[in-house]
C-alpha cells in the first residue's frame, strides 16, 4: 500500500516514551500521528483526515474518555480506540457509551492486538462512509424523483390545456375552415403529447447525470415550440416571433434542452398583460462556434425587483396570475445546470421579461 492510501492513524499519549514506541513499531504499515495531549489531538483532527485514533486513557486534564467524547461531537467519523489497564466492566461500558469507542485494548498491548484492531476500525470506518454516500445519494434521488413527478405534471398539462382551448375556440367557430385548421392543431399537440410521453423514461436517465447528445437545429427545436403552444397563444392572442442565426450543428442534449425552454416559453405566456394589445413572445438562437446564446423574451407583467433571486427556487410564484405549482423555471433552471450552462435574467415589472440561456456545445 503507498504512502498516500495507507490507513492514517492518530495515536494520543503524555508519556513521550510511549509515542516513540508506538511510531517505530507501526510507521511501516501506517501513516502514523502523534500527539502528547488532548489539544495536540484536535489540532491535529482539525488539519488532517485520520482514519483511527488510538488514545491512552491516563492523561492530565482529560481522560481518554472525555477526549472521545469531544472528538465524537466535532469529528465524528475517525474510528476511536481505547488502551487502558483498567479491566472494570463498568468503567469500560461507560466509555463506550460516553466517547462512542469503537474498541479497547487492555494494556500493556501487544503489537498483533493494536495491528487488528486498526485495521478492523478502518474496515468498518470505510464501510460506515460508504452507507453515508449511499445515503446522501438517496437523499438526492429522492429530490430528483419529487422534481421528475413536478416536472412530468407541469409539462404534460400544458399541450393539454392547448387542446382544451382549441376545444373551446371549436364551440364558438362557425367557419368550416377554421375548424379544421384548429382540429390541425389538436392533432398537432397530441402527437406532442405522445412524443413527450415517450421521452420521460429518456428524460428521467438525464436527470440522473446522462446526457444523450444529438446535433440540434434551433429553427426545428423554435417551430416545435411554437406549434405546441400555438393553441395558447391563439386563445391569449399572443404572437410569436423567432430569429435564428446557425451555420452548422450543435450538438447537445435536444431533450433537456426542450424542457428547459418549454418551461420559459410557457410562463412567458402565462404572465402577460391582459390590457396589452401586443402581446408578444420572441425566441432567438445565436451560435457561435461551441456556444450558443437563447433568449426567450416577453412583453408580460415582468417580475418584481425583490423576487429576481428567487424565480428558480422550487415552488415559488412571483405571481398569482395564471395556474401552477412555481416548480416551472426550477426544473428550466435544472435541464439547464445538466447542459452545462447559464442563465441570466432581466425584468422590469409592467414591461416584461427576459432570460438569456448561454450553453456550450458538446
Amino acid at each position: 500500500m503507498s504512502k498516500e492510501h495507507k490507513i492514517k492513524v492518530l495515536y494520543v499519549d503524555d508519556e513521550e516514551n510511549n509515542l516513540v514506541a508506538f511510531k517505530a513499531a507501526f510507521r511501516f504499515d501506517y501513516q502514523i500521528r502523534l500527539a502528547n495531549s488532548p489539544d495536540e489531538a484536535l489540532q491535529i483532527l482539525a488539519q488532517d483526515e485520520i482514519h483511527v485514533i488510538l488514545s491512552d486513557f491516563r492523561m492530565p486534564f482529560m481522560t481518554g474518555v472525555e477526549l472521545f467524547e469531544k472528538i465524537s461531537q466535532q469529528y465524528p467519523m475517525p474510528m476511536r480506540i481505547l488502551l487502558t489497564a483498567y479491566t472494570d466492566i463498568e468503567s469500560l461500558i461507560d466509555a463506550v457509551n460516553r466517547g462512542h469507542i469503537f474498541r479497547y485494548i487492555k494494556k500493556p498491548w501487544q503489537e498483533a492486538d493494536i495491528k487488528t484492531a486498526i485495521e478492523e476500525a478502518y474496515r468498518f470506518y470505510i464501510t460506515r462512509n460508504s452507507l453515508e454516500e449511499k445515503h446522501l445519494e438517496l437523499i438526492e434521488a429522492y429530490k430528483d424523483l419529487d422534481r421528475f413527478v413536478y416536472s412530468v405534471s407541469h409539462d404534460l398539462r400544458s399541450p393539454l390545456m392547448g387542446i382544451l382551448a382549441i376545444a373551446k375556440l371549436i364551440e364558438r367557430e362557425q367557419n368550416l375552415t377554421e375548424i379544421q385548421t384548429l382540429v390541425y392543431y389538436v392533432t398537432k399537440n397530441v402527437n406532442k403529447l405522445d412524443e413527450f410521453i415517450r421521452s420521460l423514461l429518456e428524460y428521467y436517465r438525464v436527470k440522473r447525470g446522462e446526457l444523450s447528445l444529438k446535433p440540434v437545429r434551433f429553427q426545428k427545436m423554435f417551430d416545435d415550440l411554437t406549434g405546441l403552444y400555438v393553441a395558447d397563444a391563439l386563445s391569449h392572442r399572443v404572437k410569436f416571433e423567432v430569429e435564428v442565426n446557425q451555420q452548422g450543428d450543435f450538438i447537445t442534449d435536444p431533450m433537456v434542452l426542450t424542457v428547459c425552454l418549454q418551461n420559459l416559453v410557457s410562463n412567458a405566456l402565462k404572465y402577460q398583460r391582459n390590457d396589452n394589445p401586443d402581446k408578444l413572445v420572441r425566441l432567438s438562437a445565436d451560435v457561435k462556434g461551441n456556444q450558443a446564446l437563447i433568449k426567450v423574451e416577453d412583453n408580460g407583467i415582468g417580475i418584481e425587483p425583490e423576487y429576481h433571486t428567487k424565480v428558480f427556487d422550487m415552488f415559488f410564484r412571483a405571481s398569482s396570475q395564471g395556474a401552477g405549482s412555481g416548480v416551472g423555471l426550477y426544473n428550466a433552471k435544472h435541464a439547464l445546470d445538466k447542459l452545462g450552462g447559464t442563465v441570466k435574467m432581466h425584468s422590469v415589472v409592467g414591461e416584461g421579461t427576459l432570460f438569456e440561456l448561454v450553453i456550450p456545445g458538446k
